[in-house]
């Protein structure tokens, strides 16, 4: 006869369960994971106090909770609209590095093949626009998500568009580490757009992570968030 292995945790199960299926930040999604571990466990412990055994109080209290399904669905929105924030912050501390590629590569002094370093140039002055773009964009996402957002609604749309002109802006700074290539080869002061063109790659990783992680958040469905996440 085979032995009967320990009992599973129904409330450690079904924090489990929700984190696999919450998609946002890092540091938000544990701190909602958190409160609902923290928030189950109290209900739990306040039915055992009345003579309930453990996996009873559990249940009745994952019921007072509601499904995970129907946790995720409302609790999303919160994630998407944080993943948002986080992609503009990425764009608007990055996007700095652009442009300073732009310059670098618009005044370096090339020492030969023309053709090439006016193909850098040329491209570096659409990098300008680019980054132009995307950095007001940025900012108006943290302020729509920030402080007018105790006033206005966040548009639903608005975390789709930060995802792609994050996405753009990552292509952008793709762009200007190719230029710098460039630049760095035919140019003389080649070790400082070499170094540009490091800061641009990495910028680019950056940027393209978050915003990869924005459309995924955004394409979830949504719902606004219910008043009492508690449940009680």
């Amino acid at each position: 006869m085979s032995a009967i292995g320990p009992q599973s945790d129904p409330v450690e199960d079904y924090v489990a369960t929700l984190a696999a299926a919450l998609h946002g930040p890092a540091r938000a999604k544990a701190r909602m994971v958190a409160e609902a571990r923290e928030g189950l466990a109290d209900a739990v412990s306040e039915r055992t106090r009345e003579g309930l055994t453990y996996q009873r109080a559990a249940r009745q209290a994952m019921r007072e909770f509601g499904t995970t399904d129907e946790l995720v669905v409302s609790w999303q929105r919160e994630l998407t609209i944080a993943q948002a924030r986080h992609t503009a912050r990425a764009v608007a501390c990055t996007l700095p590095f652009v442009i300073a590629c732009w310059y670098l590569v618009l005044n370096a002094d090339y020492s030969r093949d023309g053709q090439l370093s006016r193909t850098a140039q040329l491209l570096a002055v659409h990098l300008a626009g680019v980054a132009t773009v995307a950095a007001l964009l940025a900012a108006a996402t943290l302020a729509a998500t920030g402080t007018l957002a105790r006033w206005l609604p966040t548009p639903d749309r608005l975390p789709l568009t930060v995802a792609w002109a994050g996405t753009t802006g990552s292509v952008a700074m793709a762009v200007a580490t190719l230029a710098l290539a460039v630049a760095s080869a035919l140019g003389t002061n080649w070790i400082l757009l070499a170094f540009a063109g490091v800061l641009a790659a990495a910028s680019h990783g950056l940027v393209a992570a978050s915003a990869r992680s924005c459309r995924r958040c955004a394409r979830l469905p949504l719902m606004d968030p219910p008043v009492n996440r508690q449940g009680g």
